[in-house]
C-alpha cells in the first residue's frame, strides 16, 4: 500500500459517469478496500464468535482486531469500544443507559439546540418515558454553545450533557474539552456525538475528556449499519439489548462481524489519512470553492456557522435570491443537500440555522457542500460553474 493511499485512491466505482458528489456529511460511499476486507466474513468465514470451535476462532479474531482498529483512532483502549448498528442506536445507549444508570428520581441532562435528532429526540423520549427534566442550551451566531451557558445550566441533578463535536450541517467544532471539565465538576458524564468527526479530525477521548462518544461507519467509508460508543472505563450504563451478554452485556445479541470489520478498517484507513495531511487537502478544495463562488457571486454569498472552528470538508453558504432546493434542481452536475427540510412539498428552514438567529430567508438560501476522500480539483471546478450558472439565471 502507498503512502497515501486515501489521497490517491482511485475514482470510486460509485461516482464514475454521475453528478459531481458533495454530500460526505450525508453519506460516504463504501470504500472498495473496507468492502474487500468485510466480503470473506459475508462467505467463508460465517461462524458464530462465541462458538467454541474451528469455525468461531477466526471470526472471533477478527472481531477483536476491529475493536483495537477503533479504538486506536480515537486513543481509546480496545475493551472501551462497544459496537452498535447505528449512530442513533449509540447515541440511544448512552444517554437512555446514563439515564437509567444513574438511579436518580428526576435525573437531569443537558444538550444543546443544534443537535442531532439522534440526541434531541431520545432526550424528549427520557422526559417522556423516565421522569428526565432536559435543559437545551442556546447557541450564539456561529453555532456554538458557551461554557458559561453550561456552568449556569449544572446542578446537583444533572447526569449526564450531550453535545456533538461537530454539527452536521455547518461543521462547527463545539468546545468539547471545557464542556467535559465543566461537567466533571458538578460529577455528570459527558456524551459526545462523533458522527460528522471522526475520521475527518483527529479526536483522542483522553485529551478531550469524555465518557462517552459516538461514531458511526457511514460517515466514514464504512456501510450502513456499522457504528461503535466509547464508554469509558467505570462508566455504568442500561443496556440497549437484553441477551447473551455480549458488547459487554450492553448490547445482547450476535455480534455483526462483517460490520465489525468494516468499520475497523475505516478506522484504520482514517488514521492513516489523517497522518497524510487528508483534512489540509480537503480544507483546501472547501476554501477553492468557497472563494470562486465568492468570486463569481461577488456580495451574494454568505458563510453560515465559524470561518475557523469547522470540519476542513463542511462548507455551509447562503446565497442572496435563490432558493437553496431550487438552485440544486438547477444544477444537475452536482449532489448536494440545503438548509431546508421538505414536508409535503413544502420548504422549511433547518432548525440548526435558525437556532443560530438566521432569518428564514437566509436559511432557504443555503446549500451545504461536504467534500471527502474522491472529491478532486476537477469536481470544484464544476461544481462552482454550475452554482454560479444555476444562481445567475
Amino acid at each position: 500500500m502507498t503512502n497515501r493511499p486515501a489521497l490517491q485512491a482511485p475514482l470510486h466505482p460509485g461516482l464514475a459517469g454521475g453528478p459531481v458528489y458533495l454530500d460526505y456529511n450525508a453519506t460516504t460511499p463504501v470504500d472498495p478496500r473496507v468492502a474487500e476486507a468485510m466480503a470473506a466474513h459475508l462467505t467463508d468465514l460465517f461462524g458464530n464468535p462465541s462458538s467454541n470451535h474451528p469455525y468461531g476462532e477466526q471470526p472471533r479474531a477478527a472481531l477483536e482486531h476491529a475493536r483495537g482498529q477503533v479504538a486506536a483512532l480515537i486513543g481509546a483502549h480496545p475493551r472501551e469500544v462497544v459496537f452498535t448498528a447505528s449512530g442513533s442506536e449509540a447515541d440511544l445507549l448512552a444517554l437512555r443507559g446514563a439515564v437509567i444508570a444513574s438511579g436518580r428520581p428526576r435525573p437531569h441532562v443537558v444538550t444543546q439546540a443544534t443537535e442531532h435528532p439522534a440526541v434531541l429526540q431520545t432526550c424528549r423520549a427520557l422526559e417522556r418515558l423516565h421522569g428526565a427534566r432536559v435543559t437545551v442550551l442556546p447557541v450564539d451566531g456561529d453555532g456554538l454553545v458557551g461554557p458559561a451557558a453550561l456552568a449556569a445550566a449544572l446542578d446537583e441533578d444533572t447526569v449526564l450533557v450531550s453535545v456533538m463535536a461537530a454539527n452536521n450541517e455547518t461543521g462547527a467544532l463545539q468546545p468539547i474539552h471545557d464542556l467535559a471539565a465543566l461537567a466533571h465538576q458538578h460529577g455528570a458524564l459527558l456524551h459526545c456525538d462523533a458522527a460528522q468527526a471522526v475520521g475527518k479530525i483527529a479526536l483522542d477521548v483522553e485529551a478531550l475528556g469524555v465518557d462517552l462518544l459516538t461514531m458511526a461507519g457511514h460517515k466514514m467509508y464504512a456501510p450502513k449499519g456499522a457504528a461503535a460508543l466509547y464508554v469509558r472505563d467505570g462508566v455504568t450504563l442500561e443496556p440497549v439489548v437484553y441477551g447473551g451478554g455480549q458488547e459487554r452485556g450492553l448490547r445482547a445479541g450476535t455480534e455483526n462481524v462483517a460490520l465489525a470489520v468494516a468499520l475497523g478498517t475505516a478506522a484504520d484507513l482514517a488514521a492513516r489519512d489523517l497522518a497524510d495531511g487528508g483534512p489540509a487537502r480537503l480544507a483546501a478544495l472547501r476554501d477553492d470553492l468557497h472563494q470562486r463562488l465568492a468570486d463569481g457571486l461577488p456580495g451574494r454569498v454568505h458563510l453560515n456557522g465559524p470561518v475557523e472552528c469547522r470540519l476542513p470538508n463542511t462548507l455551509n453558504v447562503g446565497i442572496d435570491g435563490v432558493l437553496g432546493h431550487e438552485l440544486l434542481a438547477a444544477a444537475p452536475e452536482i449532489a448536494a443537500s440545503t438548509g431546508s427540510a421538505c414536508h409535503s412539498g413544502t420548504h422549511t428552514p433547518s432548525p440548526v440555522l435558525t437556532a443560530m438567529g438566521l432569518d428564514t430567508a437566509r436559511a432557504l438560501a443555503t446549500v451545504r457542500l461536504s467534500l471527502g476522500r474522491w472529491s478532486t480539483p476537477a469536481d470544484i471546478e464544476t461544481a462552482a460553474t454550475a452554482l454560479i450558472k444555476a444562481a445567475a439565471a
